[in-house]
């Protein structure tokens, strides 16, 4: 029996092209296709793949709140992320909503159906190239974890401001504190996170996800 598959990508050549190559040798068949995030939920309502190509790049809805929304309603559905990123960020944040699967668009086509089979069969299919940063963004993770635990709710406050751009004087009055005491947080949190300027401070929340950016 062929695997189904549904590709959701906001390119018409691409996904045209991606379904040729699937549908080879009869062991994967396309059920169907989306253009967008909103329209992929939509077409998900009334239609049943084993497994959903998805892109991360589209209008109306990105593929990674796609995949937070299925999530969410806790679909069966195997879930594979097809994209043009390979940073690892973008990887980190699909592993942490429990996606099946992240490829990256310029592997070749045997790579793209040993991936799909993995996920249908219910292992984790990760991008080759991309296991090294992984590992690597795991074990620097697991290190920031440590350091942001040893922070003060006042000193986690504080970095959070710092990331917002407000300068000590905004920060004081926001938080009833004079200068000086924001100062002192300031000087403490850095030596804990292991940083030497605001920038530095700045880019490690963000890193963390305790401020986001829009």
């Amino acid at each position: 029996m062929a695997i189904k598959v549904m590709l959701a990508d906001d390119h018409s050549l691409i996904r045209e092209g991606i379904k040729q190559l699937l549908e080879f040798d009869g062991s994967i068949e396309v059920v169907a296709q989306a253009a967008d995030g909103l329209e992929c939920l939509s077409v998900l309502s009334s239609v049943s793949p084993d497994v959903l190509l998805l892109d991360i790049n589209m209008p109306n809805m990105n593929g990674l709140d796609v995949l937070s929304e299925l999530k969410r309603k806790r679909s069966k559905m195997k879930i594979l992320i097809l994209t043009v990123h390979n940073e690892v960020e973008y990887l980190m944040k699909a592993m942490d909503m429990n996606v099946d699967g992240y490829i990256l668009k310029d592997s070749g086509s045997a790579e793209l159906r040993e991936a799909i089979q993995k996920v249908y069969n219910g292992e984790q299919y990760i991008e080759t190239s991309m296991i090294p940063a992984l590992n690597s963004r795991v074990i620097n993770r697991d290190i920031d974890k440590e350091k942001i635990e040893s922070l003060t709710k006042r000193e986690v406050e504080i970095l959070k401001q710092i990331a917002g751009g407000r300068f000590n004087k905004e920060i004081a009055d926001s938080l009833d504190i004079t200068e000086r005491t924001v100062k002192n947080h300031i000087s403490n949190l850095f030596k804990k996170i292991d940083v030497n300027d605001r920038t530095q401070a700045a880019v490690f929340a963000i890193r963390n996800n305790l401020v986001t950016l829009y």
